[in-house]
């Protein structure tokens, strides 16, 4: 094992064992260097790698912290690696989000309340498929598929599924649906799907979502044979 692996496997089991915290305040880089018998380069390049994947947070003049560790924050580094990747690596992406957002829409189908569903009707109404922008359906669908996921109650199934799916690809997915006029289907779907979660119709909402995904997948493979 490399030297700075070692030193971030060390910290990892500090925070794993509970003796750091999220919030916590790590020892001076002298005094952990000596306690985890590593030298302070390795030291120092292991807090870098666990400040970019958003674990530490190095603090200018005042020293590093254990983040909040909350799902969003570690999950950010998907999302970066999603933007970066072409419609042949995005199909496999799509795949692992559709497996994952049917059953959270399933989910969200048997936690949601009335409110809560007639929410998620109401914001599909909401779209004018005549007269919106690009801009405005890439956030109604930001909106619409975050509230579904936010219902099923876990917070990492949550960042997971948005992470796989950031601002960038949509933007990308629903230019390509207004080019081929599939707006109108698209929102159609979502009510389909809204509706499915206001009767808590868990195995509808789920093979709706499956369809939904699928169909953006399908897109996805004929922009990238075109």
């Amino acid at each position: 094992m490399a030297v700075t692996d070692e030193a971030i496997e060390k910290i990892k089991a500090m925070i794993v064992s509970g003796e750091l915290g999220p919030g916590d305040r790590l020892p001076p880089e002298k005094e952990l260097s000596e306690r985890l018998g590593l030298s302070r380069n390795s030291m120092r390049e292991a807090v870098k790698a666990l400040e970019v994947i958003r674990v530490l947070d190095v603090r200018r003049g005042d020293g590093t912290y254990v983040t909040s560790l909350e799902p969003h924050l570690l999950l950010e580094a998907i999302t970066f690696v999603v933007d970066l990747h072409d419609d042949d690596s995005l199909l496999e992406l799509f795949a692992v989000r559709r497996m994952l957002e049917s059953q959270a829409t399933g989910l969200a189908a048997g936690n949601a309340s009335a409110d809560e569903a007639a929410g998620l009707q109401d914001e599909v109404a909401s779209v004018d498929p005549d007269t919106v922008s690009l801009d405005d359906l890439v956030a109604h669908d930001i909106r619409f598929h975050r509230e579904i996921v936010r219902l099923t109650g876990n917070d990492y199934l949550a960042s997971l599924i948005e992470s796989l799916s950031s601002q960038t690809v949509r933007a990308r997915i629903w230019r390509g649906l207004t080019e081929q006029n599939a707006v109108d289907r698209t929102l159609s779907e979502h009510r389909a799907i809204a509706d499915a979660i206001a009767q808590h119709d868990s195995a509808l909402a789920t093979s709706l979502a499956t369809a939904h995904i699928a169909g953006v997948e399908r897109w996805l493979r004929q922009a990238a044979e075109a």
